[in-house]
């Protein structure tokens, strides 16, 4: 059940567009093995955040969350335990994503999973994807030296644009984060006063 591409809508104003801010949590990040365990999607409609539209789903996996992983999102084996099947809620997702472009905050994680659990070639995912992290970068213009200084994680780059984070590796929170920094951002890209959706993938295609 791949979703489809959408090139030929890239070449109106990104306030134009649909967009849907995606964020996934995993059991670990080997991708031969590791599998989602919670996913929210914060849609971005107009040019504004739509949180009455979003979705916030736990998913039981098949493999138990690593230590890490439950360090970091606090999500026990036991508390998923009652939660749903992938194969459950995929619909769930598909509804959430399709017919949108997609906002996430370093691809190259969210669009493995896309492609486990949708399939399609990664390149129609890069086609549809914008990166926010790779906007941060482009929007700070610094050389490569003085990022790694910077780090660009979520959380510190939203203290930096002075967007609040209430649950900090939480699915939902994440996605809203990644939405608002959008946002924000789409409004401060170098030599684009009004972007497009083609402008925009451009410079932050994963």
């Amino acid at each position: 059940m791949p979703l489809p591409d959408m090139p030929a809508r890239a070449r109106i104003p990104w306030r134009e567009a649909e967009f849907a801010s995606l964020d996934f949590e995993t059991t670990g990040l080997d991708f031969s093995r590791d599998a989602v365990i919670s996913f929210g999607v914060v849609p971005v409609l107009a040019g504004r955040v739509i949180v009455g539209e979003s979705v916030h789903q736990f998913v039981r996996p098949q493999i138990p969350p690593s230590p890490r992983s439950q360090t970091i999102h606090e999500l026990r084996p036991q508390d998923l335990a009652d939660s749903p099947d992938m194969a459950d809620v995929r619909d769930v997702l598909h509804a959430a994503l399709n017919g949108r472009y997609l906002l996430v905050w370093y691809a190259e994680v969210e669009m493995h999973f896309l492609r486990a659990i949708f399939g399609g070639a990664q390149r129609a995912w890069r086609r549809r994807t914008i990166d926010v992290r790779t906007m941060a970068i482009v929007v700070d213009g610094l050389p490569a030296a003085s990022r790694s200084q910077l780090g660009y994680g979520l959380t510190s780059t939203a203290e930096r644009f002075h967007i609040p984070v209430a649950n900090a590796h939480e699915a939902m929170d994440d996605a809203l984060v990644t939405a608002q920094l959008f946002i924000t951002l789409a409004a401060k890209v170098p030599d684009h006063e009004a972007p497009t959706v083609r402008d925009l993938l451009k410079i932050a295609r994963p």
